[in-house]
């Protein structure tokens, strides 16, 4: 037992550990590779007996001190900081080669670098290279490939086999994207070609089903009409069977020139603080006089024990006004917004504030992704405010060894709105969380319904699977999960009642808040 190896490696050197202690560090060292846990041992024994220890004894404390000196020396030395903010601008740029069934990196294979203006052949290579990240991933699948505990049952076929045939086929799977080219007529589509589809027979399986989504269809094909019986998402995989394939490759960006999957400094860095908290509120209305109210109440309750950060999604104004009105607005509510964060220099100094735009915040088009707010309306906060950090939407967040994805738009609203079919049963939050996961990407809709700029679309997607999705959303607050994946939706401020979302790092856990009024104060 890991425990059993610990204690012998102290009490060789004359310690004692506490059966507490002992099994604190067990634990700890459970993430990290067993060749390198001996290392890993000698090295915090001699930060233990660097310490002016009164006895042979180890209890907890002592051993926590040692820990968390012996990572901070780590961190130090590699000049990089426990959490990182991303712009979605500077996404790691690879695109699945499938010659060498590996991502490489553009360069390498001769891609232009990206324009935010794009020339028109762009906007194909969108969907394909989606099609060609969910192909590689499907067709690996246990269902698919016959490898793993599974026996293959099914095989792929491209659009264009069911196009060369003039007899009719049965039992036929084939991976393609949902499109309407005629007015309420559905047509699957793949890089080879495209096919008219019948769903009046077709069972959905979980999910929301929107045009230009990605989708396995099971059916029979005869006289160029393909009949759907069953239409459900290429499966989805877990981050940890992603990286096993890919090894360290670095998909989501940061400091780090790997991924920080494997970090074991990172790893226990993660476990030790415990305390860590990142506190989520959407459609934060500064213009509102309650609003303010409950944020005073908030920034108080969390005064003694101070968040990782703060992450507030916009909109940040209520009210109508455009232009230049709502922009002198926003610009003297974040001022206000600094002078309530300087009344607790303990939030100042140990917490990070972090802001993600919303669709009416200015700025830029209602492209994705969308650049921080501008400079010249935050300027006052950020020097009030020195931890305060205006972030893209989407944003990215990494946090130790974890992977955090933002993102302000109302998605799921949309994507029920555009679903060309309505689940019947189960829950809205469920739906979208396969849905989400299993196309591996944050806005799986049309062009026109959410935009984005062509070549930056890959800083939508959701491969490898982050650790959590925030889709601050005006639908209701919610929490779900898919492969290990979290998605919560913190809801709408002021209309959920001043409700909100915080995710503790260290336990993967999400819990409900809420910050209560005066009238609620006087109730209890």
């Amino acid at each position: 037992m890991l425990k059993n190896r610990v204690q012998s490696v102290f009490k060789l050197n004359g310690l004692q550990l506490r059966q507490e202690a002992a099994k604190y560090l067990a634990d700890l060292l459970k993430p990290v590779e067993e060749q390198n846990r001996d290392q890993w041992i000698e090295k915090i024994l001699s930060q233990v007996e660097k310490q002016e220890l009164k006895t042979a004894v180890i209890d907890l404390g002592i051993l926590e001190q040692a820990v968390s000196e012996c990572t901070a020396d780590d961190n130090s030395e590699e000049n990089s900081d426990l959490l990182n903010i991303i712009s979605c601008f500077e996404v790691p740029r690879v695109t699945f080669a499938p010659d060498r069934k590996k991502y490489l990196k553009d360069d390498l294979l001769g891609r232009p670098p990206p324009r935010l203006l794009a020339p028109g052949g762009s906007k194909s290579t969108v969907y394909l290279d989606r099609f060609a990240m969910l192909q590689q991933r499907t067709a690996r699948h246990d269902l698919f490939s016959g490898t793993g505990t599974v026996e293959k049952k099914y095989q792929l076929k491209p659009v264009e086999f069911l196009l060369g045939t003039v007899n009719r086929l049965d039992n036929v799977i084939v991976l393609g994207m949902l499109t309407q080219i005629t007015y309420g007529t559905y047509y699957l589509e793949d890089p080879s070609g495209v096919v008219k589809l019948d769903l009046s027979e077709t069972k959905f399986h979980m999910g929301l089903y929107t045009e230009n989504c990605f989708v396995l269809s099971e059916g029979w094909f005869d006289e160029d009409v393909f009949h759907v019986l069953a239409l459900g998402f290429p499966p989805a995989e877990t981050s940890e069977t992603t990286r096993s394939y890919f090894g360290t490759t670095n998909f989501f960006g940061g400091p780090f020139e790997t991924s920080v999957k494997g970090n074991q400094k990172l790893q226990i860095a993660e476990q030790t603080e415990s305390d860590a908290m990142f506190v989520f509120l959407s459609d934060v209305w500064l213009d509102e006089p309650e609003v303010q109210v409950r944020l005073q109440k908030l920034f108080a309750g969390y005064a003694d024990m101070p968040p990782t950060a703060f992450v507030f999604c916009g909109n940040f104004i209520n009210n109508s006004s455009t232009g230049v009105d709502y922009n002198n607005s926003l610009k003297d509510h974040l001022k206000q917004l600094a002078d309530m964060i300087n009344n607790h220099s303990t939030l100042q100094e140990k917490s990070k504030f972090l802001f993600v735009p919303g669709p009416l915040d200015p700025g830029s088009p209602n492209i994705y992704p969308r650049p921080p707010l501008p400079a010249y309306l935050t300027q006052e906060l950020r020097d009030q405010v020195p931890s305060a950090h205006f972030l893209t939407n989407p944003a990215r967040i990494q946090y130790c060894t974890q992977d955090i994805v933002i993102f302000r738009e109302d998605i799921v609203t949309k994507m029920c709105r555009n679903a060309i079919y309505f689940p019947e049963t189960g829950d809205i939050p469920s739906h979208f969380a396969r849905t989400l996961t299993c196309q591996g990407h944050l806005a799986p809709l049309p062009l026109y319904t959410s935009p984005v700029y062509w070549d930056f679309d890959r800083s939508l997607y959701l491969y490898p699977l982050p650790d959590l999705i925030v889709s601050a959303d005006k639908f209701e607050p919610f929490a779900a999960e898919n492969l290990e994946c979290k998605v919560i939706n913190p809801g709408s401020f002021q209309r959920q009642d001043y409700s909100f979302k915080t995710y503790i790092p260290s336990t993967r856990t999400v819990e409900d808040s809420q910050i209560p009024g005066d009238h609620d104060e006087e109730m209890e």
